[in-house]
Parts: C-alpha cells; structure tokens; sequence
C-alpha cells in the first residue's frame, strides 16, 4: 500500500475509531449493541494492514520486567495520590468486599485489557505516526482516552492524568500487561475513593445520568 493511502488509514484510526467508540456510547449499545464487533473487527483490520507484530503491540516477553519497574514507579504515585485522596474526603476505611471480590477484580482486569490494547497498540502507536514526540503523543492520546469518559466530572481528569501517563510509558516500553494491571487497580481506588454522587459507579456517557 502506498504511504499516502496508509496515513489516510492512520489518521482514521486517530480520528474516525474514537468516534465511533463514542457513537457507540451515546447512542449505539441501545439501539444496535451488535456493534461492538465493529470495533473488534477495526482493531484486527488495522493490525494486520499496518503489519503489527507482538512486540509492537506490546504483547511481548523481553522487556515485561523494565515494564513493570517503570509501572510501579509512575503508576504507585498515582495509587499514592488516590489513596491519600479518599482519606481527605472520608472514604471507608475498608474496601467494600464486592470492590475487591476475584470475580469482579478478573473481570475488571479483562476490560482493562481490552482498552489499553485500543488506547495503546492502536492509538498511541497511530499517533506516534503522525506525532513523533513520545510526550505530545501521549498528550493527544490521553485527550482522546479523556473524551470518552464524558460527562463523568471525576473520569474526565483522571483519565487524562492516566491515559497520558500509560500511553507515555507504553511509547518508552511497549508492555500491555502491566499498564492494565495498574489501570484495574486505579480504577477501584477510584470507586472508593470519590463519593459515589460525584462518579455515579463510574458510568460514563448515558449511563452518567442513570440512563
């Protein structure tokens, strides 16, 4: 494929992927909610025709332990900062116990997953095409991670926080794994942490406003 036709390709993956993720969150999972497997298929479409290959999309071996030294450091400041977060503002002084149940924790790892693979081996490595600075790709990554947390005025911030920091990381050491651990725990220090009037169990578009 020529090089014009192959950035039209990354620039749909930058621009048109997001907005159909946000279609599908204002409006899509309630009137055609098959279409989730238009996002599965995006996904698999844009990795075969931009050739990825494990080690780009971060599901590789060799660097999991740099990975996750850089993880901890970068992503425990954060947990540090949530943590200190809930004390001020008077959080339970024990994690409720479906907060931290097996079930709810593997299934919340599973979803993680699933957006850092979106967030990260396929919109950080499209913006990092067109934006060769690792920072400011992350920025502009992290805006968009941030966008589709709307109108959740606690996710909102945080995921710009968040989002810019992992996919700053995953630019320096591309590892899926560790960044969705660390996301799976940010995200239920987050649901403790803020008062549940403010994140509404953390629904986003819609479901903000119990819909």
């Amino acid at each position: 494929m020529n090089p014009r036709a192959m950035r039209a390709l990354t620039l749909a993956d930058i621009m048109l992927f997001p907005a159909f993720i946000l279609w599908f969150i204002w409006q899509l999972q309630f009137t055609a909610r098959w279409t989730w497997m238009i996002l599965a298929a995006w996904l698999v479409f844009s990795f075969v025709i931009h050739r990825d290959t494990p080690k780009t999309l971060g599901w590789r071996a060799d660097n999991l332990w740099l990975a996750t030294k850089q993880a901890v450091v970068i992503i425990g400041a954060m947990i540090l900062g949530l943590l200190l977060i809930g004390l001020a503002l008077g959080a339970p002084r024990h994690f409720p116990p479906n907060l931290i149940s097996v079930h709810r924790l593997w299934g919340y790892f599973a979803f993680c997953v699933l957006q850092q693979v979106a967030l990260n081996s396929l919109l950080q490595n499209r913006m990092l095409e067109i934006v060769q600075r690792n920072w400011l790709a992350s920025v502009f990554t992290g805006a968009i991670f941030a966008a589709c947390h709307c109108p959740n005025p606690v996710l909102v911030p945080l995921t710009f926080i968040a989002g810019t920091a992992m996919t700053w990381m995953f630019g320096r050491q591309r590892s899926i794994i560790p960044l969705a651990i660390g996301q799976a725990i940010l995200g239920s220090l987050v649901f403790w942490a803020f008062p549940m009037a403010w994140h509404h169990h953390l629904r986003v578009g819609p479901g903000y406003y119990g819909i």
